[in-house]
């Protein structure tokens, strides 16, 4: 069956599927992530061995996005998954029986490759979904997807507690081969839209880059969400630290909060093919700035006040945030659909800069100005996204615009 042959009909349980395929998949590169001190006494691993971990499993996610969801473009997206999958799961049970640094480090950073698994499920859905219905269906997988970020360490702090490190590994690579092998058998086989060898397919992406402003206000817009939600995830463990001497499981109850608002991500996608995915990433934008400026009454009110703020401002930014992306994306993927893996590798490479960026810039912020100087960069960053949205582009790229 080809995957244009179900565009009128994609049963709610299928688009569920997507939506955990997804979740699984990225959750893959931050389990580890609460798990570092037990890998660390286990492996008898420095801080700094420790801390390459995550940062090569990001790395592998960033080099995989840039360098292999091209490849979704000339090659059948079912087989890539299956691929994948059957790669990912492998990995995190090598992970799982790992005992030397180098070999950890090797499989951290391949892990992080595979894990875009995920970023080839989401343009799958967006090809399955009927017309008129594809940003509540890119809303609904994406809403996955975002939950198994913030839900990832959540349930690996929890599993590594209580049965340890590599346990956790060993559960999520037998869910990762479940999902796959279950999606090789109910997805229908995907055109293919490009014959261009992979090095001209890596050279379009700059074409098409420089095609399309929508594209790069879309990415750019984005980018800079990501550097405050990142800045703020990066230190708020601190900070509760610090200010309330609270434990890093309570940082995973303000995940369950954020995790609160990306549910209600589909109504976004639902308004996006309504209104258009311009005015969803601007009220998107608008949340996210706002849920990070109301964090400035913090040190008006009392101890438990704080708290609910972070708590409502987490709800808030996380909403607004994957609004945005699912409008973003829904944008990106219309500017030409037969470039959709590589539309899609642009939009997420400039994520994950604005999530480095985010790291990097949170942490050198919080040691210099502490939690206020944290809130000021996370509104910034959101203001600038929304003037990006809100500019208005020439005329000359008006068409652009339509899009956009």
């Amino acid at each position: 069956m080809n995957a244009q042959s179900s565009l009128f009909d994609v049963p709610r349980w299928l688009i569920f599927l997507l939506a955990t395929g997804a979740g699984l998949s990225v959750a893959s590169i931050y389990y580890a992530q609460p798990l570092l001190p037990l890998m660390g006494q286990d492996l008898q691993l420095t801080i700094n061995g420790m801390g390459l971990v995550p940062t090569l499993t990001q790395a592998g996610y960033a080099l995989g996005i840039l360098f292999l969801l091209p490849l979704g473009d000339r090659h059948d997206r079912r087989t890539l998954i299956l691929l994948k999958s059957g790669a990912l799961a492998l990995l995190l049970l090598a992970c799982s029986v790992t005992t030397q640094l180098n070999t950890l480090l090797v499989v951290s950073l391949l892990i992080g490759m595979a894990a875009t698994m995920a970023q080839d499920i989401v343009p799958a859905a967006a090809i399955l979904a009927p017309e008129g219905k594809q940003g509540k269906t890119v809303g609904t997988v994406m809403t996955g997807l975002l939950l198994g970020i913030l839900l990832s360490r959540t349930i690996s702090g929890f599993v590594g507690a209580a049965f340890g490190w590599r346990v956790m590994f060993q559960l999520a690579a037998a869910s990762i081969a479940f999902i796959g092998v279950v999606m090789w058998f109910v997805l229908p086989r995907f055109a293919i839209h490009s014959t261009l060898s992979y090095p001209a397919l890596m050279k379009s992406m700059a074409h098409l880059w420089m095609r399309y402003p929508a594209l790069r206000r879309a990415a750019l817009a984005q980018g800079f969400l990501s550097v405050a939600f990142s800045a703020f995830w990066s230190t708020l463990a601190v900070m509760l630290l610090d200010r309330f001497h609270m434990g890093s499981a309570v940082a995973g109850t303000f995940g369950i909060a954020g995790a609160a608002g990306a549910l209600a991500a589909p109504l976004a996608g639902s308004l996006a093919d309504k209104v258009g995915a311009a005015r969803v990433t601007q009220l998107g934008a608008m949340l996210v700035t706002a849920a990070f400026a109301l964090m400035f009454v913090m040190p008006l009110l009392p101890t438990e006040a704080q708290l609910a703020v972070i708590a409502i401002s987490a709800i808030g930014f996380d909403l607004g945030l994957q609004s945005s992306l699912v409008a973003h994306q829904n944008l990106v993927y219309g500017l030409e659909p037969q470039a959709r893996g590589r539309l899609n590798a642009l939009l997420f490479t400039m994520v994950f800069i604005g999530m480095a960026a985010g790291s990097a810039l949170g942490s050198k912020v919080y040691s210099m100005a502490g939690w206020p100087g944290v809130v000021m960069l996370a509104t910034i960053a959101g203001g600038i996204a929304l003037a990006i949205r809100l500019v208005s582009l020439p005329r000359s790229q008006v068409q652009n615009r339509t899009l956009s």
